[in-house]
């Protein structure tokens, strides 16, 4: 295999230096460097984040894409595979920043509402000795006693510095509603910790759900995700039923029904315009043919050729009338309402 060059080492590195990146900007450095838009040269784009995949697979890494699950966006992102000993020391966070973070995760992830977030104050609540496993010890108070010290003592000033930091690095985010939800880099890290944990995942795209959508049935246990519910449930006609009980689903806020959308012009509205234009000359036709009746009878007396010229003028103000259409009224109406 050949090895790879240049480009696949700028974005590797765009990466690695960056940290994440959206959709939108990882595609802005791949047209940067090869002069090709993703959108239009998918297949060049797969097949070169395959080539970098096969290269970064012999040190335990990935080129991965994941959504965020808050936002519905697509990131881009290099992991880490396997979770060994080595691995752990390349962290920067402390033994008990590390047990905070694993408590937070789990309250997240369990939270009872399927929002995927929880409070402020119910982040800086989260114990630390839940996260922490003593070896060999008899019962609760025998493992409290043997807890470090560093996990004892850690205090709630430092579990806000904490997760400023966590956030600041995109392990943590606040969500749009101001709570704490997890990072981008948790959704990119943790998929084999979601699957080895039982999180459900979603009955459309199999990824965990975190943030996500229940079956309105309290004896069903489907999820999905909101954006993989607006591609399951996009068309007119579509059923709603749960996948697992049959259950309607119901619409999410600001969701509009198929079967309302009817100010786009389409084939169906055309038969009506056409009607309702052959409605408008008829009217202005009738309108005139009043108008002769009630001239008098100087004008009922004029010659054959005098009527052609009237009708034909009567014509020719109907398709003007027409033309103008239903907002404008006609020279008509306004001299008979004079």
């Amino acid at each position: 295999m050949a090895p790879l060059s240049w480009r696949h080492h700028t974005l590797l590195q765009a990466l690695l230096a960056r940290g994440p990146l959206p959709e939108p900007d990882f595609h802005a450095v791949f047209t940067g460097i090869s002069g090709k838009n993703p959108a239009t040269h998918q297949q060049l784009f797969n097949d070169t984040l395959l080539k970098i995949n096969k290269e970064l697979a012999y040190l335990q890494f990935e080129l991965r894409a994941c959504i965020n699950q808050y936002d519905g966006m697509v990131y881009y992102g290099v992991v880490n595979n396997i979770a060994d000993e080595e691995s752990k020391l390349g962290t920067k966070y402390s033994v008990p920043q590390i047990a905070f973070y694993k408590g937070l995760l789990e309250a997240i992830v369990h939270e009872a509402a399927n929002d995927g977030s929880i409070t402020d104050i119910d982040a800086l609540n989260v114990r630390l000795e839940n996260q922490v496993v003593i070896a060999d010890a008899d019962s609760s108070q025998d493992s409290q006693s043997r807890l470090p010290t560093s996990i004892k003592n850690f205090t709630l000033t430092q579990k806000e510095k904490t997760l400023a930091e966590l956030i600041h690095d995109r392990w943590m985010s606040y969500t749009s509603s101001g709570k704490i939800g997890l990072g981008i880099r948790s959704f990119l890290d943790l998929r084999s910790w979601f699957r080895g944990n039982d999180i459900p995942s979603c009955v459309v795209c199999n990824e965990a759900c975190i943030k996500a959508s229940t079956c309105p049935n309290q004896g069903c246990t489907v999820r999905i995700h909101e954006y993989c519910l607006k591609k399951k449930f996009s068309q007119r006609k579509a059923s709603r039923a749960c996948p697992g009980c049959g259950t309607e689903w119901p619409r999410q806020e600001g969701e509009v029904d198929g079967d309302d959308e009817v100010n786009e012009p389409g084939e169906d509205e055309a038969p009506s315009a056409n009607r309702s234009s052959r409605k408008r000359r008829k009217g202005v036709k009738a309108e005139l043919v009043e108008e002769n009746e009630n001239a008098g009878p100087s004008t009922s007396a004029m010659p054959r050729r005098g009527s052609r010229r009237t009708k034909a003028e009567a014509v020719e103000a109907a398709q003007e009338a027409s033309a103008a259409g239903a907002s404008q009224p006609t020279r008509t109406s306004k001299r008979r309402k004079k």
